[in-house]
């Protein structure tokens, strides 16, 4: 049994939760369900990012004191979060006083790598950083996340100094002792890290109130790196607590869109506290709209709760974690969801459990002591490597292969030739085969999984209503 620490990145409550939240929540859990049910002990932290300009101007907008409003929205998201049917051990808000006070522990193990100076640049009020010159010319002038001018401003900023640690950050990615995942996000991230230059990690307080106050300087608040990428640590008690049970973490799950702050910026922070690199970081891709990004401009948005009061939370999980490549972009429509509905939950799996649990009951058919029943090393091979949609596909073969064997190896023939024994060893392997791939399928659809695990035990009994019904 291994200690296991999975991490979500933790989102801005100045909007409402989205898909790619949902992404990083579904994603995460699934490993977490993984871990638990190979006997790990697993801790899940899950949080919200609640600093910044971005929230006190809205907060301002929506007439609310800026306390009033983070804690409305941190409510929303865990709200969200409970609706995925994730279950995380720990939630961290950037606003709690003990994430504060640890953040300014943090920055002040950070000094000998920390400086002030002025500068003048390209800022993004949406990304909340600075872009560089060239990274400006290359878009236009203008942010192509959030579609805006950057500003140009002019500060006296404390800077996080990246240099210091670029070759061992370097080292560490290539030789996979702190692996990318994907594995061809790697070359991406290096490219990125060779440019890298220092950070800013400030902001005045004449351009932002809304952090924590920088030690020992009144004039700067933390700018959003110190402050947000700490919580992963500050959540385990450091630095006043010894955290080399949880840390470092087993797998860290982000956006492609914020892999390079947690690629780059993260492990030279860890670094300069002397802790160990997270093991990995995954990053997963962006789900389109009918091909397209999800812009609010154009009004192609999915909204996650929409989604998920079409056909509940297990049809949510099905297609975003098997029909959504869980490395590379993938696209949502309305029409692929409701086939992978109809056609794949309600028809395979569905419908098989029907028709088995119909058929043993009929008959009276005892499975007695179920025997372990271990996972493929096909499939956990998959797991292990975080490449959760390919093991989704895998036990969804399973599923199809089940369908296939019932059709051929026609037990209810069997019953009215009253061929008992051959009944009796058919329907007890089509019995266990399900519940082979019902064990395969927890992680991914766990209240689905338990309804079909309370089904096939002694005595066997149908479900009143399928589990999936098609829509009329």
């Amino acid at each position: 049994m291994k200690n296991i620490y999975i991490t979500t990145a933790i989102p801005y409550v100045n909007g409402v939760p989205h898909i790619g939240h949902a992404m990083d929540y579904c994603l995460a859990d699934t490993a977490a369900r993984y871990y638990k049910m190979l006997g790990d002990e697993v801790r899940f932290q899950a949080g919200t990012d609640e600093h910044g300009n971005k929230i006190f101007l809205k907060a301002k907008e929506s007439g609310e004191s800026t306390q009033e409003y983070v804690d409305k929205n941190a409510a929303k998201f865990r709200e969200f979060i409970h609706k995925l049917g994730v279950e995380y051990t720990d939630f961290v808000r950037t606003t709690d006083a003990d994430h504060e006070r640890r953040c300014q522990e943090i920055w002040k193990k950070l000094e000998p790598h920390i400086y002030k100076a002025e500068y003048e640049g390209w800022y993004c009020t949406g990304c909340e950083r600075f872009v560089t010159e060239k990274e400006c010319e290359e878009n236009h002038g203008i942010c192509p996340d959030h579609q805006k001018p950057y500003e140009k401003l002019s500060e006296e900023n404390y800077y996080f100094r990246i240099s210091d640690f670029k070759e061992q950050v370097r080292e560490a990615i290539e030789t996979n002792r702190f692996l990318i995942l994907p594995e061809f996000r790697k070359k991406e991230v290096l490219k990125l890290l060779a440019d890298s230059p220092d950070v800013s990690i400030s902001r005045p307080t004449s351009q932002l109130t809304w952090g924590v106050p920088v030690p020992g300087d009144d004039s700067q608040v933390m700018y959003v790196w110190i402050d947000a990428l700490s919580n992963y640590i500050t959540i385990l008690g450091y630095p006043e607590k010894d955290i080399s049970e949880w840390w470092p973490a087993t797998a860290q799950f982000v956006g492609k869109d914020i892999l390079r702050f947690h690629a780059i910026i993260w492990p030279a922070m860890l670094l300069g506290l002397g802790l160990p690199l997270p093991e990995r970081v995954v990053s997963h891709g962006m789900v389109l709209a009918d091909g397209q990004k999800m812009s609010k401009s154009i009004g192609n948005v999915v909204d996650p709760i929409e989604v998920l009061e079409r056909h509940g939370l297990d049809a949510f999980r099905y297609f975003f974690l098997r029909h959504i490549d869980t490395f590379a972009d993938s696209d949502f429509t309305w029409e692929k969801f409701e086939n992978a509905y109809n056609n794949e939950l309600a028809n395979d799996l569905g419908n098989l459990v029907q028709r088995l649990a119909t058929l043993a009951q009929k008959n009276e058919i005892k499975l007695g002591e179920v025997p372990e029943l271990k996972l493929p090393e096909a499939y956990c091979d998959l797991m292990n490597k975080f490449e959760f949609s390919r093991a989704f596909d895998f036990a969804w073969e399973k599923v199809q292969e089940l369908n296939s064997k019932i059709d051929e190896e026609k037990p209810w023939s069997l019953a009215k030739n009253n061929e008992t024994e051959k009944l009796q060893s058919c329907m007890t392997s089509l019995i266990l085969g399900l519940l082979s791939v019902n064990k395969m399928i927890s992680p991914f659809l766990p209240g689905t999984s338990e309804k079909i695990a309370t089904i096939f035990k002694d005595p066997i009994v149908p479900p009143e209503e399928p589990l999936f019904p098609k829509n009329k």
